[in-house]
């Protein structure tokens, strides 16, 4: 029988630190690794292309200067950059009832933030609020680890926000190779988003995409007419069973396609749903990327 921490327990604690430590401690007994883990490499030099090596490591460009075949190497490096990329769009404050989705997203990246410090990795925070960015640069240590978390613990969901301006002023902002995780619901700004993911897994970086949805958004209950709102826009509208029907169908289509995207784009994707505790949820994606498993093939909500 597991003994993780329900979503609704987790969320009810009111220091994220010892949310997270909780969630941590569960997953300790697992001996999980790094979730970034392979990743702490830099680029050193060129060498001629031979018979066998990696494709994904020739320098394309260099070839078109050239009309030589060079293959990119890596040096390993003591530490690498994990930046957390955090939707702060009032659509994140769904549902009223503990947990939120924000409050779920805090707890996940307050959790990962704690394994990737606890590795010697330095863990970061890119997000906005308004029109002004929020940024944390990666650092390691247990001082700033508790700075991160209270930095994240103190963000509000409000208004809109432009995911793919904070995608890629973090992917700018990171001096080296390193891992970006944008932790959303992913409405907003969809082809932008793509793009930008793309743009900064092109550059180096590996690009997750972590996916936090509510079960009550993913399938809306059939009981005559119900009114939606709109948390950004505040706009209400009362649908019927046939447009519940038509939601959940767009719903479905919507996960499909963000799933698809993300694997032809090289991304790394996880649905995470606030009904499954967070431990349960870390733990199946922690066990996804040890074991390598293909980018865009995770479902953590399933776990």
């Amino acid at each position: 029988m597991s003994t993780a921490l329900s979503p609704s327990v987790v969320a009810s604690i009111d220091d994220l630190e010892l949310a997270a430590r909780l969630v941590v401690e569960g997953l300790r007994t697992g001996g999980h690794r790094s979730p970034f883990h392979g990743f702490s490499t830099e680029f050193r030099q060129h060498r001629p292309y031979r018979a066998g090596d990696d494709l994904k490591y020739l320098d394309w460009k260099l070839f078109a200067r050239s009309d030589r075949l060079y293959t990119r190497q890596f040096r390993e490096t003591t530490n690498m950059a994990v930046l957390f990329v955090l939707d702060t769009s009032a659509s994140m404050a769904f549902p009223d009832a503990s947990p939120s989705k924000f409050r779920y997203a805090q707890i996940l990246i307050a959790a990962l933030a704690y394994l990737v410090s606890e590795q010697g990795h330095g863990a970061g925070l890119m997000t906005t609020e308004g029109d002004r960015f929020v940024y944390l640069p990666p650092r390691g240590g247990r001082v700033h680890l508790r700075s991160l978390i209270a930095r994240i613990d103190r963000l509000v969901p409000r208004g809109a926000w432009d995911p793919s301006r904070a995608i890629a002023r973090g992917a700018q902002l990171l001096q080296r190779r390193g891992v970006i995780a944008v932790v959303s619901d992913f409405y907003d700004a969809e082809e932008g988003t793509r793009r930008e993911m793309r743009r900064a897994e092109q550059r180096g970086h590996d690009v997750a995409m972590l996916q936090v949805l509510s079960p009550d958004e993913r399938a809306l209950a059939s009981a005559g007419q119900i009114e939606l709102e709109d948390l950004e826009s505040g706009q209400r509208r009362l649908i019927d069973d046939e447009a519940a029907a038509r939601h959940d169908r767009a719903m479905r289509e919507f996960l499909v396609r963000c799933r698809r995207e993300a694997l032809r784009d090289g991304v790394d994707y996880a649905l995470m749903s606030t009904d499954v505790a967070p431990e349960v949820v870390l733990r199946g994606y922690l066990l996804r990327r040890s074991h390598g498993a293909d980018a865009g093939h995770g479902e953590a909500a399933r776990a």
